[in-house]
């Protein structure tokens, strides 16, 4: 990609599928239609330049590893089992036996070390997160038309009607009949999901479908939505032309106060897409025939503060890649 230089700001446009932060995961589940099935294209880059952008990437995972007192060998471990893994499911040849020596080729691993290894299948299925009964009452309270406003955000609810009219207690029920609409207010009220606005109705606090930092389901997203970004970026790396979407704008050199108003202004926008998103696919689902087919769709925001490059002061404020 050929920037075109027009300032000092960078807005960044590429190709590839984005990650949700878990609300679409209350809609759908299933498996993952993405494939890295003999992926045999020569890359348009050196050793050298992969190796690079290796380092970019794994620097935050390192960070992460580090902090929790994970330490190198282990890390290696789980990268050696990986890189056998990988070869023998998805570099297999066709119609021929995936041997221990073709795997050691491919590898670099010891051919010893490949034949010990190829039982011991690596299992993250302790990751997955079933969807819970909150999360499919928070789906149909996000999605639903029944229970949004005009501009497709979930509206406050009464606790109940007696009319037929949409509420809390019609909500809940539309979802289970085992436990009682006002338990789940009580619980949902300690926990800061909902607050009671001045006329007594329910409204939903978008910021509580956010899981909390110990949460096995904060785990089960970031694994997720990371591996699906990833996979979508390195797809559109090793295709042409590339199959999945990515747009990122981003600037630098920016104040710290114009930062925050950009980061409030882009967690806004990005919340009413995702909502509009989840409606659509929420109604659309419905009358759809099934199959194995996996869609997400998703958006990250992230502001840093950055050291002083005195070699990037004579860049361009913007530049736009293409």
């Amino acid at each position: 990609m050929s920037p075109v230089r027009c300032g000092r700001v960078d807005l960044a446009l590429k190709e590839t599928e984005a990650a949700a932060e878990g609300l679409l995961a209350t809609v759908f589940q299933g498996p993952s239609v993405l494939s890295m099935s003999k992926p045999r294209a020569k890359l348009p880059f050196s050793e050298e330049t992969l190796q690079a952008m290796l380092i970019r990437v794994l620097r935050p995972l390192v960070k992460l590893a580090l902090a929790s007192g994970f330490n190198f060998t282990a890390f290696t471990t789980v990268l050696r089992r990986l890189y056998i893994e990988v070869a023998e499911k998805e570099f297999a040849l066709p119609n021929k036996q995936q041997t221990d020596s073709r795997i050691s080729l491919l590898t670099g691993i010891h051919r010893k070390d490949v034949n010990r290894l190829r039982g011991l299948a690596l299992d993250p299925s302790f990751l997955t997160v079933g969807v819970s009964q909150t999360s499919r009452i928070l789906a149909r309270w996000l999605a639903d038309p029944l229970y949004c406003d005009a501009e497709d955000r979930p509206s406050a609810l009464p606790r109940t009607s007696s009319d037929g009219s949409p509420s809390f207690e019609s909500l809940v029920s539309d979802i289970t009949k085992d436990v009682h609409p006002r338990s789940i207010l009580d619980e949902w009220l300690d926990r800061g999901i909902v607050v009671l606005d001045e006329d007594g109705r329910v409204q939903l606090d978008l910021s509580s479908i956010v899981p909390n930092a110990g949460d096995d389901a904060r785990r089960h997203y970031f694994t997720r939505n990371l591996r699906d970004h990833v996979q979508a970026s390195v797809m559109n790396l090793m295709n042409e032309p590339p199959p999945y979407f990515e747009r990122a704008v981003h600037y630098d050199g920016m104040s710290p106060a114009l930062a925050a108003r950009l980061d409030e202004l882009a967690r806004q926008e990005s919340m009413t897409l995702l909502l509009k998103l989840n409606k659509i696919a929420h109604q659309a689902i419905k009358d759809d025939a099934g199959g194995n087919s996996r869609w997400i769709a998703g958006l990250y925001v992230m502001t840093e503060e950055r050291e002083t490059d005195p070699a990037a002061e004579t860049a361009s404020k913007q530049e736009i890649d293409e």
